[in-house]
């Protein structure tokens, strides 16, 4: 392989094998990565803007019988910190996003064995009724999957009765590593990679806007990250030609501290400032069909991801209410809307608030500069 051959490639929007990924990983600087990945973003958006959102993270439940060695927040059903989230509790952490200029919610929960579909039909067609203009980014492959076989109906019939109840797009939770050989060691339990790809198929079909995640930085190779890539950027081909489905890719490192997959390896997983970079970078030329790359500065820090927005991504994020997955695992970065317009703008960027269609969203409470 040819090192400056494989950046041509990926600069005249050609696909790159997860092979030719990998090579460029290993072969080439991070400045050329980083010129390669800025200027594919600037193709596409040349106006020099970054967007970000205000969203709360809603876990409905903390019961999970994923048995995930990477997540330390779910419980057993048995447990006495067992909880489902009551009306009142979600009046309460509505209203307070609402208060804030937020409008949609990240609602995810644990593969609880006691909740089928009803439960999610009666639990978002009663929040729409009492929030009609909340937008709901709810589940994910895994809990559709998880309510699928519950009720032994098909991924589209699920889908399809979510949609009618109010859900508004999906989120691209539970990847991981989309390679079942990773799968099986770190999430025995939840869906294949396969399932997963399959629930996104069916919810492009239907006209249903997703995201795609990637945890990195544990078991995985460096070949299996360029693999999960391939595989995202085959499911978007796939989509129909007037759906956007996958807007946006989020990759993350894993967040090791006090997680069983760290007590069973006895690793500390860290992927450094400079590996995440790069890989930013290179998911820009690895998904030229996925039109937003984020930088997970929640994970990373705000340095990090201010390089990022250099090296191919163009959204921050949010300033994610209440998140609980990753921050108790070691996560422990943080900012306001003003804190995160005010680290885009030291970056040499405008910021714009988003909704998650990535349409400009104004926000309503005057903001200091």
């Amino acid at each position: 392989m040819n090192k400056d051959k494989l950046i041509y490639k990926a600069l005249e929007g050609e696909f790159l094998t997860a092979a030719e990924g990998e090579y460029l990983f290993k072969n080439a600087s991070t400045p050329e990565l980083m010129a390669a990945g800025n200027k594919i973003r600037m193709r596409l958006h040349p106006d020099k803007k970054v967007s970000w959102i205000i969203d709360r993270n809603i876990n409905y439940t903390n019961v999970c019988n994923s048995g995930c060695q990477f997540c330390n927040f779910f419980v057993s059903k048995k447990s006495s910190d067992a909880y489902i989230t009551s009306d009142i509790e979600f009046d309460e952490k509505i209203n307070e996003l609402f208060e804030i200029g937020g409008k949609q919610i990240l609602l995810q929960g644990g593969l609880h064995p006691d909740l089928g579909i009803n439960y999610y039909i009666d639990l978002f067609t009663s929040l729409k009724s009492r929030f009609p203009d909340l937008k709901l980014h709810a589940l994910g492959p895994p809990e559709i999957v998880h309510i699928s076989k519950l009720e032994n109906i098909s991924f589209a019939e699920t889908l399809r009765r979510l949609k009618a109840a109010g859900l508004d797009s999906l989120p691209g939770a539970g990847a991981e590593i989309l390679v079942d050989r990773v799968r099986n060691k770190i999430a025995r339990s939840k869906c294949s990679a396969e399932e997963w790809l399959d629930v996104m198929r069916e919810a492009h079909k239907q006209y249903l806007t997703t995201s795609i995640t990637m945890m990195l930085g544990h078991i995985e190779t460096v070949l299996e990250r360029f693999e999960h890539l391939v595989k995202a950027r085959q499911v978007q081909s796939e989509k129909p030609a007037d759906a956007v489905g996958f807007i946006s890719f989020i990759p993350w490192p894993f967040q090791s501290e006090g997680t069983q997959l760290q007590r069973m390896t006895k690793a500390n997983y860290h992927v450094t400032i400079e590996e995440y970079v790069r890989f930013i970078a290179l998911s820009r030329m690895m998904l030229p069909n996925i039109p937003n790359i984020q930088a997970s500065w929640l994970t990373v820090g705000k340095q990090a991801g201010q390089l990022c927005l250099h090296a191919g991504a163009n959204d921050f994020g949010s300033i994610m209410i209440e998140e609980n997955v990753v921050s108790v695992a070691g996560a422990d970065h943080s900012f306001d809307a003003a804190g995160i317009q005010r680290a885009i703008r030291e970056a040499g960027f405008e910021p714009f608030q988003r909704d998650q269609h990535f349409e400009s969203f104004e926000f309503e409470k005057s903001m200091p500069a």
